[in-house]
């Protein structure tokens, strides 16, 4: 890059950063092409067109093509030091960081439903058939079916479950007098954001009015015992014994990449893609992690930990020994998604060394898997499922020569639910690693980092714990109890009428975000679904979809919750408020990203009284918001939502047929399989684990008491299984005297029966042993001599 590169800095009305570039080109110059010969015809053609193009003032394209190479290589080699790019880590420049190239090379074959019909083709049927039902209805001239076929296709956006709810009302219903917080309007002057109904138009926007709360309303949210945990002395010393000294760490400031010593090609790559002012948990962490030290560290979300573990990672195997390959770090992710995520940003900022990678996740080609693996890439981006899988069953990998491990996400990956993977990870792994942990809601709890066998890390936590980003503006829509089954009117009021395109919503099951695909479909709003229902393909298709705008509305569940980097998202919308709080800041982090602006809505319960208030208390100069829905509005889309239930029901129902279409297909072709290629198929070892069937089955009914535990729903099922399991008692309810005359007839049929049954015993006994061998020999003369004749 030049340094003469000129660059337009205009705000617009959203306060957003917009950069426009001049003269710039980052792109790397061509590889100069090998000249194959040509034969003498060709030559002369080639000198006569060059005779003709210099003739007309053409020059010759050759040239041309020369001085290109030429000025992009001057260029290259002008490497400006001091440049630095705006606080937004460089998106002005990198229009898509990231992308699935890896991960789609590496997707299973169809099993036969290349032509099987999709849920979007199913819906545009249905809204097809209502159209033309309409259509004839008006030909009819039928007045009051047309009406109500009018209407029925209006609502025809719309999703019949009773478990999406609910609206904010205007109307004024009793006070209540909550010491810590009002829900009604968060406080006695709360700000408010009213959305009125626009009779004339469904998709014009409302009128909003804003107030910020005021520092009286703060007051009740203030740190108290409920929501914070007090340390006593002897946890202080623990962890001061445990962590490295802080006051050994020497800090400096960084203006650039470029003032760290990192080697020439590490420059270039986070140039090429955007990267050349460090963010502050980066200007921490990398001269620390060069160093080799182990490090935990936290920063808010969008701070840019990915590149602050993969810059001196890429740093360090610039000089490692190459006389044999081998595996020397190790990065795991919770999710498939976040792991292709980091493989491909990885890959783009090692770009020019010759460092390899590879993508280990479930749901991708184990065999292309295998095959990467046997050539020892120096990086292995994993998910801990399918990398303990390879490490057990393919054959030359192992992790003896791990060096470096990195957990991204890693209070996730410290929850019980990766507790058993975790730990068969860390005996493969050799104990001088150096060892990363890094996540927007890192814990320092020494109980948890223990298991990792830490060597002394160095705590680097940039912001305070458990605290949004300062550029979020945080709305919440309270839904009171008796209109929980107004929760859907209300994000179709809100999607319809406000947020209409680069909006994440965030749902608590899987059932929920594809029924709410369903009713955007009907509806006309463009949305794609993300969740664990769906095969690997069909999720990164949607996240493709919505990265390139092709659809306005992700409808996604926690797995799109944490670690997903995707440019200008504006909104995410929580249809639940989650009942972790970590979870909420990594929902809410997918917006309001290196320095952006964000936006967040909450649909709010009775139920969500605590969860708010710490909500409240994280947004430390940021602006928190009560949005109310208009009650006439929630209404009618409620109406409409209600008038879609029969669709809805015939498009589940016929996607349930597709599947099982589908589904039968797939077994109609591995039974061929079986026929056609058995001896080879059973002639494979199998795949071994490293639990058993029964300790699996332990492991996975823990992670459905702690999934239930953390949405708040584990008494309520926990109960209805232990009532389900209780059975009636033999003799209860039965007086004392009939008690005992029962047990006493019970005693005399099994001493009948028992009896019985050992005589039968006997005789079957008795006729199953072999004939005595006296019984073969020929039997002997009476004593009486035979007659001569």
């Amino acid at each position: 890059m030049g340094a003469n590169d000129d660059f337009v800095m205009t705000i617009d009305d959203d306060e957003d950063i917009v950069i426009e570039e001049e003269a710039m080109d980052i792109s790397e110059p061509e590889e100069e092409q090998k000249k194959e010969p040509i034969d003498k015809k060709t030559a002369k053609k080639l000198r006569k067109q060059a005779n003709r193009d210099q003739k007309k003032g053409i020059k010759p394209a050759a040239v041309e093509e020369q001085k290109k190479k030429q000025a992009a290589k001057k260029k290259e080699d002008d490497f400006d030091e001091e440049f630095t790019f705006s606080m937004d880590g460089g998106f002005g420049r990198a229009q898509n960081a990231w992308d699935f190239s890896a991960a789609r090379g590496m997707l299973k074959g169809k099993q036969g439903d290349a032509d099987r019909t999709s849920i979007d083709d199913i819906i545009a049927k249905k809204r097809q058939e209502a159209k033309e039902l309409k259509k004839m209805a008006k030909k009819g001239k039928k007045e009051p079916a047309a009406v109500e076929e009018k209407k029925q296709d209006e609502d025809s956006d719309e999703d019949e479950d009773n478990e999406f709810v609910g609206a904010d009302e205007d109307d004024d219903e009793e006070e209540e007098n909550d010491e810590d917080l009002a829900l009604d309007g968060f406080g006695a002057g709360a700000e408010r954001i009213e959305q009125e109904e626009d009779d004339d138009d469904e998709d014009s926007s409302d009128s909003e009015t804003e107030e910020e709360l005021t520092d009286d309303e703060t007051e009740d949210v203030q740190p108290n015992s409920d929501n914070e945990v007090v340390e006593d002395e002897a946890e202080i010393k623990r962890k001061k014994a445990y962590f490295a000294d802080e006051s050994e760490e020497v800090r400096k400031d960084h203006e650039s990449f470029a003032s760290m010593n990192l080697s020439r090609p590490i420059l270039k790559g986070l140039s090429n893609v955007g990267f050349v002012k460090p963010t502050d948990i980066q200007a921490r962490t990398i001269p620390i992690a060069l160093m080799g030290k182990d490090i935990c560290g936290g920063a808010v979300t969008g701070s840019g930990k990915t590149a602050a573990f993969i810059v001196p990672i890429l740093e360090r195997l610039l000089y490692r020994p190459r006389q044999t390959p081998s595996t020397r770090v190790l990065i795991l992710c919770p999710t498939r998604e976040l792991a292709a995520q980091v493989h491909s940003v990885a890959a783009k900022l090692a770009n020019h060394t010759d460092i390899t990678f590879c993508l280990c996740v479930g749901g991708l080609s184990v065999k292309t898997q295998e095959q990467e693996l046997k050539l020892k890439p120096d990086v292995v981006v994993a998910t801990p499922g399918r990398l303990i899988d390879h490490v057990r069953n393919s054959s030359g990998f192992h992790l003896d020569a791990c060096e470096i491990l990195v957990m991204d996400e890693a209070d996730r990956m410290l929850e019980d639910g990766f507790a058993d993977e975790l730990g068969e990870i860390i005996k493969a792994c050799p104990r001088s690693r150096q060892t990363m942990l890094f996540s927007a809601t890192m814990t320092d709890n020494v109980d948890q980092l223990v298991r990792m066998s830490l060597n002394n890390p160095v705590r680097l936590f940039v912001d305070p714990s458990n605290q949004a980003a300062s550029r979020l503006i945080q709305e919440f829509v309270r839904i009171r109890q008796t209109r929980e089954s107004d929760r859907a009117a209300v994000l179709l009021a809100l999607c319809r009428k406000t947020f209409k395109k680069k909006v994440i919503v965030f749902f608590r099951s899987k059932a929920a975000a594809h029924q709410m695909k369903i009713m955007f479909g009907l509806m006309g709003l463009s949305a794609a679904e993300l969740h664990g229902n769906l095969t690997q393909e069909q999720r990164l298709e949607a996240l493709e979809r919505f990265r390139d705008n092709e659809v306005d509305y992700l409808l996604a569940t926690d797995l799109a919750a944490r670690g997903l980097d995707i440019k200008g998202i504006e909104t995410v919308i929580n249809y639940n408020m989650p009942t972790q709080f970590a979870q909420y800041l990594h929902r809410v982090g997918r917006t309001a990203r290196a320095g952006r602006n964000g936006r967040s809505v909450t649909l709010v319960g009775e139920a969500d009284r605590k969860m708010l208030k710490m909500a409240i208390k994280s947004s430390v100069g940021a602006q928190v918001k009560n949005r109310v829905v208009n009650h006439e509005l929630v209404q009618r889309y409620k109406q409409k939502v209600e008038s879609l239930g029969p669709q809805i029901k015939e498009v589940l129902a016929e996607e349930k047929e597709e599947r099982a279409i589908r589904n039968a297909e797939m077994q109609l072709k591995k039974s061929e399989n079986m026929l056609h290629h058995g001896a080879e198929i059973y002639a494979r070892p199998a795949r071994t684990w490293f639990q058993t069937e029964t300790e699996k089955k332990t492991s996975k009914n823990a992670g459905r008491a702690d999934h239930r535990a953390k949405f708040g729903i584990e008494d309520a099922e926990a109960g209805a299984d232990t009532k389900s399991k209780e059975k009636r008692g033999k003799y209860d309810g039965m007086s004392r005297q009939k008690r005992r005359r029962l047990q006493a007839m019970e005693e005399d049929d099994v001493e009948q029966d028992g009896r019985s049954q050992k005589a039968a015993a006997r005789a079957a006994k008795k006729s199953s042993r072999p004939a005595p061998i006296t019984k073969l020999r020929p039997q002997k003369s009476n004593g009486k001599k035979k007659s001569k004749k």
